[in-house]
């Protein structure tokens, strides 16, 4: 037996206010009539009850939570709010995308290991924290963007050359270090000054934007002065773009890939996705879509079953 839209309960963890939240409780209460936007900083969980709650309400008295967003930044405090939302399940609480399969990708490492067990083609990367193997990644790759594990929109990226002389490369590297902890290093690929992000809804391709960089900027994301346009990627790109975010199992996805001379490469899977992309660039709704996607499968698998 199907359930009525109007009576299903789901709420939005994201950051309330910003317009990728916000758009999608207004998708949700459009069709149910009720909005509830968690800030997931301000959830407490009592395991002695055991109770999950925020603002005095118990989230387990809910249907269904979809997770926009976890964090303003990406860090290990966001494996940490994860591990509560995981903790929600137990009360029957259907969550999208879900906790487990979103931990893979938070994880720049993780995400990179789930897509190289996918035979999944990615630009050269060496790991390590070793500041001599770093150094010679550059002298191998000629020049190499350094990653932090916890980042998006390029926050915290470096390039470094093998045109810059060892002493500097290695005062560069060391400051990396002192930050990050680590060494996540990818060789530097030239591309045609856009990378595309495909957007997958339910394991289904619903197309694809391009993120066009700004002149000189090294990078294309919007931050840095990108913009927005509709793409039309090869059949062989949205393949090798299915079997990547296959590999993690979530609700909605875009996964950010490019065209090189070599051929296709996928850069990440993103954990959360965005609607800002589709929107501006194809003028495609993902929040209402995500939405009606989410209310269907509660509709018609309800799983409510042990509320506390």
């Amino acid at each position: 037996m199907t359930k009525p839209f109007s009576t299903l309960k789901v709420a939005i963890i994201g950051i309330p206010g910003k317009w990728s939240t916000e758009v999608l409780a207004d998708a949700i209460e459009a069709q149910t009539g009720f909005r509830w936007v968690i800030d997931i900083e301000k959830v407490v969980a009592d395991l002695s009850k055991p109770t999950v709650s925020y603002e005095g309400k118990c989230l387990c008295e809910l249907d269904g939570i979809i997770i926009k967003k976890i964090s303003q930044t990406y860090s290990p405090l966001v494996l940490d709010r994860l591990e509560i939302l995981r903790f929600i399940e137990k009360c029957g609480v259907q969550i999208f995308s879900k906790p487990e399969e979103i931990i893979k990708l938070v994880d720049r490492m993780s995400c990179t290991v789930g897509l190289s067990k996918g035979n999944i083609p990615m630009p050269p990367t060496t790991i390590t924290e070793d500041l001599e193997a770093a150094l010679g990644a550059i002298q191998t790759y000629g020049e190499a963007v350094f990653k932090p594990l916890f980042s998006t929109k390029a926050r915290g990226m470096m390039v470094m050359s093998a045109k810059t002389a060892k002493s500097k490369l290695r005062e560069q590297l060391q400051t990396f270090y002192s930050e990050n902890k680590f060494f996540y290093i990818q060789k530097k690929l030239d591309l045609p000054g856009q990378d595309l992000g495909l957007i997958f809804l339910n394991g289904q391709y619903r197309g694809a934007y391009a993120r066009v960089g700004a002149t000189g900027n090294w990078n294309t994301t919007i931050d840095g002065g990108g913009k927005y346009m509709a793409a039309t990627p090869s059949a062989e790109m949205i393949e090798i773009a299915q079997r990547a975010q296959a590999q993690f199992n979530l609700s909605f996805t875009t996964v950010d890939m490019a065209e090189t001379a070599d051929g296709p490469v996928c850069f990440e899977v993103s954990a959360f996705g965005g609607f800002r992309g589709a929107k501006d660039g194809l003028g495609l709704d993902m929040a209402s879509e995500y939405a009606l996607y989410v209310l269907e499968t509660l509709s018609q698998n309800p799983q409510k079953e042990n509320p506390c």
